[in-house]
């Protein structure tokens, strides 16, 4: 007998009530013992921390204020997960890639602040020669592989990169080539053919590359319980005999760690790891959203457990680093992200007679000298 859909609907209610709920999960997450920081991290990744969030607050102030245009996405709450993988690779050496919500990790990777908002801007001194957008942020020279505005695009050109790292190694006798390659996604992206393919694929041939999700529980307005049979990301990769590792994507100490863990299996040659990062946004899923969604108790649960904060008080109540240097590096980071937005204004709009320009190869000469 065929059964009703209010019994499919119920009995996947109850499929999913056997999992645990993001905030159950996350709490059993918070019991992890980190590392003893020192001031040189401690510092390094504060700053990082804060210039994507302050930098993330003042796209929103120029959104409103009808400076900026177009989809907005903003990254505010997941910071810890950009400053903790990024931040254990080495930069313009390993690689990244990044989806529309891009922004932050375009700064982790280095990429200048000024050169982010005059993409965003649209000018053409913008990281993507103001082409791209907030979406569309790429940089060669900081070996960001771009943000794509469709879920999942991005993974298989990482995985490209990886595969570019062991071919280099193996096939053209390259030693120094030992480059690891990040992916970054969301947990909506872990639902669709090409996530499941280049797992495979990246365990086949035990590629170097941590596929990193950035599982902020919420697809647009889609609930992620609702939406996938089996909500703990992580525990996919057994399919694939491939590691995988739930994480506390609200604690930057932990997100670090268990990058440096990956980052070095991959470097050894051991192959792809999968990590699940247990974070949440602040803001609506762009600009455009007013949010309404969200219960003001579950938001109110996650700020409390703000990235920035927690690493705050781990920095101040150990004394690795004074209230009086925090306040001092928010100090410097502001006027940074100022100095950005000024420099953002005053620069110049791309040149109409160059709208083809980056969309072909340039056509090299031909001519020889004698």
């Amino acid at each position: 007998m065929m059964q009703s859909t209010n019994q499919i609907n119920q009995q996947s209610e109850n499929n999913h009530a056997l999992n645990h709920s993001h905030s159950e999960r996350i709490t059993n997450l918070s019991s992890f013992k980190p590392a003893v920081l020192d001031h040189s991290t401690g510092i390094k990744l504060f700053r990082d921390m804060t210039l994507g969030r302050r930098f993330e607050d003042k796209c929103a102030e120029m959104y409103y204020r009808g400076k900026m245009f177009g989809f907005v996405h903003l990254y505010n709450g997941q910071e810890a997960v950009s400053t903790g993988v990024i931040g254990a690779m080495k930069k313009k050496h390993d690689w990244f890639c990044s989806t529309y919500r891009d922004h932050v990790h375009a700064l982790s990777a280095g990429v200048p602040a000024k050169e982010v908002m005059s993409e965003l801007f649209g000018k053409e001194t913008g990281c993507s020669k103001g082409r791209g957008g907030s979406m569309h942020l790429f940089s060669k020279e900081h070996h960001l592989l771009g943000g794509y505005a469709f879920i999942g695009e991005g993974i298989p050109v990482a995985l490209g990169s990886a595969f570019t790292s062991r071919y280099m190694k193996e096939v053209l006798k390259n030693e120094k080539s030992d480059a690891v390659t990040a992916a970054f996604f969301g947990d909506g992206t872990c639902n669709i053919g090409q996530f499941y393919e280049c797992l495979n694929m990246a365990q086949l041939w035990k590629l170097p590359i941590l596929f990193i999700v950035e599982n902020n529980k919420w697809a647009i307005g889609m609930a992620h319980n609702r939406a996938t049979s089996e909500p703990e990301i992580w525990r996919k990769a057994e399919a694939f005999g491939m590691k995988g590792e739930e994480v506390d994507g609200m604690n930057v100490l932990a997100v670090r760690e268990a990058a440096q863990r990956a980052i070095k299996r991959a470097r050894a040659g051991e192959g792809p790891t999968l990590i699940e990062c247990l974070t949440y946004r602040f803001r609506g899923h762009s600009l455009a959203d007013p949010d309404e969604l969200r219960s003001s108790e579950e938001k109110e649960f996650w700020a409390k457990r703000d990235p920035i904060k927690q690493l705050e008080k781990n920095l101040s109540e150990n004394k690795i680093v004074s209230n009086d240097e925090l306040r001092k590096i928010e100090k410097e980071i502001d006027k940074e992200v100022n100095d950005a937005v000024e420099f953002a204004l005053n620069a110049s709009d791309p040149d109409p007679s160059e709208l083809t320009k980056y969309i072909w190869a340039e056509e090299k000469s031909t001519h020889q000298v004698n």
